[in-house]
């Protein structure tokens, strides 16, 4: 898998449990993206601020811009908070 810099690009969402692939536009963040298809993570503040979207990350580099994981928590790259953040990687297989 690429990684790259910038935040504005567009990957992919693999769900592990279906293996089904989502995009996720540019323009949408991932809980939008999966509540298009049918795919439902409670959120509350959308801002990573509060963690209740929290996800687990099983493959995949995620690109953190919540303020709710402690630096260490996001260096592990095993969650994260699909509200905000996005990918590094051209795709992030989530535990769902």
């Amino acid at each position: 898998m690429s990684t790259t810099s910038s935040t504005v690009k567009a990957f992919e969402v693999q769900i592990k449990s279906s293996g089904q692939i989502i995009m996720i536009p540019e323009d949408c963040s991932v809980v939008e993206a999966l509540s298009f298809e049918g795919i439902d993570i409670p959120t509350s503040c959308a801002q990573g601020i509060c963690g209740t979207c929290l996800t687990k990350v099983v493959e995949g580099v995620p690109e953190h811009k919540d303020q709710y994981l402690t630096p260490e928590e996001q260096a592990a790259n095993d969650q994260f908070t699909p509200c905000c953040s996005r990918a590094l990687s051209a795709r992030l297989v989530l535990d769902l």
